[in-house]
């Protein structure tokens, strides 16, 4: 209850009535770090999906069927339980003008449209994650680093699906892609990580144009040089430049996933 209430004693500083908290960190995984994991943090519900919206007078957690009845347990009533797809937060929030908060970081135009369209809520991205500013628990992780999958264990090298995938965009006469998704990078070049307890992912991101210019933003302390070496082509670039490199594509047109690329992205794009 304390760490709901210092969320709520922050809508004053931000003009809000309201906060979503989704379960997914800005890879869009369905598996997430325990220190990302701001969903439980805030509400102790440990499922592998669900978002909260959290109120000034309540607060609700969604759930798919699979969780109804360990969300009730583990948030001890602190929390109104709502079953997706029985009820969306459209159903709840229909008649209320409420300024509802949100990291854009965490959440695609996509998801929001579907679960927020048909209300009369203001939507207002915050850059600031309010649940971070809790002083979430910081746990120290040993990094681990992305490998490359031995020749044997795949179809295609990613030479040859680099390929497949630039002929695609000229077909459509796009110049540049986003990925923002770590599982497609990871069948891209054909690389595996271990950003995930229970599935290899190597979270970063990627830029391809036409040009077979590509870039992997990722964390370089996870990159060793024997890694490195195996992709002589692509530049490796610190993730937290990956902002800054996107803000300098000018009049091109890009293709992006809907379904990981977040709001913070795509408007920078």
């Amino acid at each position: 209850m304390e760490k709901v209430n210092k969320l709520k004693k922050l809508f004053k500083d931000y003009n809000l009535d309201g906060y979503i908290v989704p379960k997914n960190d800005e890879f869009f995984s369905e598996y997430i770090p325990e220190n990302k994991d701001r969903l439980k943090f805030i509400s102790n519900f440990s499922g592998s999906y669900g978002f909260a919206v959290i109120l000034k007078n309540k607060n609700y957690l969604f759930v798919d069927g699979r969780y109804t009845l360990q969300a009730k347990i583990q948030t001890k009533k602190l929390f109104n339980i709502v079953t997706i797809p029985n009820k969306f937060p459209s159903d709840i929030l229909r008649k209320k003008r409420l300024n509802i908060g949100f990291d854009p970081k965490l959440h695609t135009q996509k998801s929001l449209k579907v679960f927020f369209n048909k209300t009369n809520c203001k939507l207002i991205p915050i850059n600031q994650n309010l649940v971070d500013k809790l002083n979430i628990k910081k746990l120290n992780y040993k990094l681990k680093k992305f490998y490359v999958l031995p020749n044997q264990a795949v179809a295609q090298n990613y030479k040859f699906k680099v390929n497949k995938l630039i002929n695609i965009l000229n077909k459509k006469k796009i110049e540049f892609q986003f990925i923002s998704s770590s599982e497609n990078i990871a069948w891209l070049l054909n690389i595996r990580g271990q950003d995930s307890k229970f599935t290899p992912i190597p979270n970063a991101y990627l830029t391809l144009d036409i040009n077979k210019k590509i870039n992997l933003f990722c964390n370089l302390n996870k990159i060793k040089n024997s890694f490195k070496k195996k992709f002589k082509n692509i530049k490796f670039i610190d993730i937290k430049f990956t902002d800054l490199f996107l803000s300098t594509i000018k009049n091109k047109k890009i293709l992006i996933d809907s379904s990981s690329c977040s709001i913070y992205f795509e408007n920078i794009l």
